[in-house]
């Protein structure tokens, strides 16, 4: 009999299969083994080369039309996370697999560098770290991200970054001088301000101070911040939307923004189980919340819908939100990245413009 794999530091408990799976495996004691104990998960990283990396989208409730993702999967773990499903494309589990089977993406910034120098490009604010967290753990050796905004520096092109991920400080001296010029902005995600649910709840992520820390460390050094008060979980942390607001004002933050939580596809059965083992008192009413904002269903994922949610409790929240942004001070539309400073930088063996 194999015993499970120690989950310890993870998020999910479970690794079912991706939907497009012809079957399923699941462990079960048959009589005849003896027990054997699993060492306890460790993260895999294999490399993918990219073919492309700009991502165009067209969705009305996005505030970007483009993004960058370095990496797939996300060994942060959290278990709410919207893009677990996105693992299933690559034949691998949104459980499990999305935080223990990386794939690193190391030619990025060339294919990057390619496409930005297409005559056809059409420059817009980049968003990086809209699927996976650019400043997951692994990013501290691969310097994939780093790299990235290296080539986004040479071009003057603007990027908002979203991030839990305190190695983003590393970084600043890139984002500073950027920052100067109007070409940067970092949101970071703050969800809950106990340490105890979020260490249970986004295992491998950076403690919520440490999070705040990086916001005083960015703005110290110029680089404008958006507090994002992202997932709001009914019955869980909504209690805490005005001092997660406060907490990220009084660091440096001078914008903010909020999302409710998203359970699409997989995430749903993932975040009822891991209810079921951290918050068994309260799964009934965070569930119950939940289907009363999505038409008694656990997500709805029309636009204009999914963020947010309607009914009562989402109007609540969203009312609670805009006096808090209103008394604090904070922005919830930030100024305009410029896309005016884009330059393509000459390549070897260019000719230099006599106008320079």
């Amino acid at each position: 009999m194999r015993v499970q794999q120690e989950k310890r530091a993870r998020g999910a408990r479970s690794n079912q299969a991706g939907r497009y799976e012809r079957f399923a495996h699941e462990d079960f004691d048959d009589g005849w083994d003896i027990p054997e104990v699993l060492p306890p998960l460790r993260t895999d990283v294999r490399n993918e080369t990219a073919r492309s990396l700009v991502t165009y989208n067209r969705s009305p409730d996005l505030p970007f039309d483009r993004s960058i993702n370095p990496y797939r999967g996300c060994e942060h773990g959290c278990v709410y996370c919207f893009a677990r499903p996105t693992h299933a494309y690559l034949g691998l589990s949104p459980g499990l697999d999305f935080e223990t089977r990386l794939i690193a993406r190391p030619n990025a910034p060339e294919i990057l560098r390619a496409e930005l120098s297409a005559r056809r490009y059409k420059v817009a604010p980049i968003a990086l770290g809209t699927n996976t967290d650019p400043y997951q753990p692994i990013e501290k050796t691969r310097e994939i991200t780093r790299r990235c905004l290296a080539v986004l520096q040479d071009f003057n092109h603007p990027v908002a970054i979203v991030t839990k991920g305190t190695l983003v400080e590393r970084d600043l001296d890139i984002l500073a001088p950027m920052a100067a010029k109007g070409l940067v902005r970092v949101g970071i995600s703050l969800t809950t301000l106990d340490g105890s649910l979020s260490r249970r709840m986004e295992p491998r992520a950076p403690s919520p101070q440490r999070r705040l820390q990086t916001i005083r460390a960015l703005t110290e050094a110029g680089v404008p911040v958006r507090v994002m008060t992202s997932p709001v979980i009914p019955g869980l942390t909504d209690h805490e939307l005005e001092a997660l607001l406060e907490a990220g004002r009084d660091a440096g933050a001078d914008a903010a923004s909020w999302i409710m939580l998203r359970l699409p596809r997989e995430v749903s059965d993932l975040w009822r189980e891991w209810l079921a083992d951290h918050e068994p008192g309260r799964a009934e009413k965070v569930m119950a919340r939940l289907r009363e904002m999505h038409g008694g269903k656990d997500y709805d994922p029309r636009w204009g819908h999914r963020m947010r949610g309607e009914g009562v409790f989402a109007e609540l929240i969203a009312k609670r939100f805009n006096a808090a942004v209103a008394r604090l001070g904070l922005a919830v539309r930030s100024p305009d990245l410029r896309c005016d400073l884009f330059a393509r930088p000459p390549l070897p063996g260019d000719q230099m413009s006599l106008f320079q």
